[in-house]
């Protein structure tokens, strides 16, 4: 396999178009209608805490962490963790994605959940959510719905609904 010089940086306004596109071929035109799509609808990702891998000048990856309150629990929904098609097995998404939670760690973060693949997301310390802990806006397998703590006991108070906060939030 051939070694590649991966910067990672801050996701820019500019950058939007590009990985929106990334997002398409990644995800197909199906990504709206799921919930993890849903769940951050109206509701911003943190500039601060959003990354882009990049080859070069070409966007390769990107992560995004968008706030949300699990229960009473201040979280966040980590989302989504792409990489290109022809850029994956390269260990792009595991940077990418332990830039983002060490960013929101060093911020005061306390609570990351994700809908995705617990083999993959275990090395980075998430678990399944116990069953009818957390509730999202949409069926999901409750196998995928994940959490990580970047704070001992932040899971504590997160019980209910998971809902985005707006904008304005």
């Amino acid at each position: 396999m051939t070694s590649l010089v991966l910067t990672i940086r801050h996701e820019y306004p500019s950058d939007y178009d590009a990985i929106e596109r990334m997002h398409e071929r990644a995800f197909g035109p199906g990504r709206f209608a799921r919930t993890a799509y849903r769940l951050r609808e109206g509701a911003p990702p943190v500039a601060d805490l959003s990354y882009c891998a990049l080859v070069g000048t070409l966007i390769v990856g990107s992560v995004r962490l968008t706030p949300v309150r699990a229960g009473d629990a201040p979280a966040l929904v980590l989302g989504p963790l792409t990489v290109e098609p022809a850029f994956k097995d390269r260990g792009i998404g595991a940077a990418l994605m332990q830039t983002s939670l060490d960013a929101a760690k060093q911020a005061g973060h306390r609570l990351v959940v994700l809908v995705g693949d617990e083999p993959y997301y275990r090395r980075f310390g998430f678990r399944v959510v116990p069953a009818g802990r957390l509730i999202l806006p949409g069926p999901v397998d409750p196998a995928r719905f994940l959490y990580c703590e970047l704070g001992e006991g932040a899971f504590e108070a997160a019980q209910g609904a998971v809902r985005a906060l707006p904008a304005a939030a």
